[in-house]
């Protein structure tokens, strides 16, 4: 059974171990933060704090963007779209790696501690009883302070939040 993460798309390209999990896995990703991709690529603002780094990301963003704007691959995210809180059909990226795209919407629910990004993860980690996978600890932290009942995972504990049972 693949387990379940709610990401952002730009976590795919800055940690790559994403892509190569030990077993299935399926990352929901709200539809705006694929639409936040292009801005990051097209920004002169660096993502990574080196330069080589750096330079890789844009390129993966670059990837996953021409990823996403794949006839096939762009109809199935076209679907999501239609109504809030639709799901796309699966994107698989590898044996082991399956994305599906969320229209999530930002009810404002937690808008004075979170961006709209960070509040349709929260909104679509509760409506699919599915931790957040996020490398922002500031997020986490805030989740905690907040009593936000999601389960939040650093990147750092990829691995364990895998293989583990950790349930919301």
């Amino acid at each position: 059974m693949s387990k379940t993460f709610i990401i952002e798309a730009v976590m795919l390209a800055v940690h790559g171990q994403l892509m190569l999990p030990g077993q299935p896995v399926t990352y929901i990703i709200p539809y705006t933060s694929i639409q936040e991709l292009y801005e990051l690529q097209a920004g002169s603002e660096p993502i990574m704090l080196e330069e080589e780094d750096d330079g890789f990301v844009k390129q993966m963003i670059g990837e996953l963007i021409a990823f996403f704007e794949e006839s096939f691959n762009k109809k199935k995210i076209e679907k999501a779209l239609v109504a809030p809180w639709r799901k796309s059909p699966p994107l698989p990226i590898n044996e082991h790696v399956t994305l599906m795209i969320v229209l999530a919407i930002d009810t404002e629910v937690y808008g004075e501690q979170f961006d709209p990004i960070e509040t349709e993860l929260i909104l679509t980690s509760m409506k699919e009883q599915a931790p957040i996978l996020t490398d922002q600890f500031d997020l986490i932290e805030r989740l905690i302070q907040a009593e936000i009942p999601v389960q939040a995972f650093d990147v750092e504990d990829f691995e364990f939040a895998v293989e583990g049972d950790n349930q919301v």
